[in-house]
């Protein structure tokens, strides 16, 4: 399974792109990414500050019979994109705090949005995934909120990221026939914020 990367300048919302994508266009993997997003959003319907220089990504993809249901990915999505922010981030403390928040340092440093759509009788997933990469919104919560620049004084490009998340989600299902939830579960559990 190969995902086939949309790259725009500014779009409203990556994860809106991504159902016209499906719906219009009929394609069933991909990535979307965007320089600007005009208007990103997260769960329950809370804004998602998008300033430029950081990653605004939807990755998307069927749920076929032989996939994961649904449910099992709101684990496996934070454990494939806490690996890829590890590889930046890899003498910090990475954990979740659930069910859609990567945290590094006990600060937010990731947002995850997943949502499903139907065309026919296809079900697909979309999985919208928001990184600071050079700054952060001031948010105003238990959890504060960073950024890989302000932790690790690097500033990776974000065709980097783009490349390692589309390189995980490919790994992923490419060895679909070992996924065990289990595995996952375990690695999610280790990660979970009290």
């Amino acid at each position: 399974m190969k995902l086939e990367i949309f790259k725009f300048d500014r779009i409203n919302s990556t994860n809106d792109t991504a159902m016209e994508l499906i719906k219009k266009k009929k394609k069933k993997f991909g990535c979307v990414y965007a320089d600007v997003q005009a208007r990103g959003r997260g769960t329950q319907g809370k804004k998602w500050v998008s300033e430029m220089g950081n990653l605004f990504v939807s990755i998307f993809f069927p749920l076929k019979n032989n996939y994961p249901p649904f449910n099992e990915f709101s684990i496996i999505n934070p454990v494939i994109v806490s690996e890829v922010i590890n590889k930046f981030c890899a003498k910090k403390k990475i954990s979740f705090k659930f069910p859609n928040d990567v945290l590094v340092s006990g600060r937010k440093i990731c947002g995850i949005l997943q949502e499903v759509i139907y065309l026919d009788s296809n079900k697909f997933l979309i999985v919208g995934i928001g990184i600071n990469i050079i700054s952060n919104p001031n948010i105003k919560s238990k959890y504060k909120a960073t950024n890989i620049y302000f932790e690790t004084k690097k500033k990776p490009k974000v065709k980097d990221i783009i490349y390692l998340l589309v390189k995980e989600y490919e790994n992923f299902f490419y060895n679909m026939n070992s996924y065990n939830f289990i595995n996952f579960k375990t690695k999610a559990n280790l990660l979970a914020e009290n």
